[in-house]
């Protein structure tokens, strides 16, 4: 799961005037990746419960060698915004 607390699709509407795409496209120095979550969810709070709060999407990759290079592309995107990326002790069976 990833969690956004901006999209740029979501501001002013972006989403709405220009051609919708059900994938996410992450960029990084090997290229394009693609990915198309299994659910989207937009979690809203504040009095009127009208501010978004987050966006969680949820996605699987089946295939090895397009789950390292994800992770690939994760090591570097947590690195480039002083983040560390890592398993979520919960998701530990």
């Amino acid at each position: 799961m990833m969690t956004f607390k901006q999209l740029k699709a979501t501001e002013q509407f972006n989403s709405f005037r220009k051609r919708f795409s059900n994938a996410m496209r992450l960029i990084d120095t090997e290229g394009t990746i693609s990915v198309e979550p299994s659910s989207v969810k937009f979690i809203f709070s504040g009095p009127e419960g009208d501010e978004l709060e987050r966006v969680e999407c949820k996605f699987e990759i089946d295939r090895e060698d397009h789950w390292e290079r994800f992770m690939r592309f994760m090591q570097r995107y947590a690195e480039a915004n002083g983040m560390e990326y890592g398993e979520n002790p919960s998701s530990k069976g």
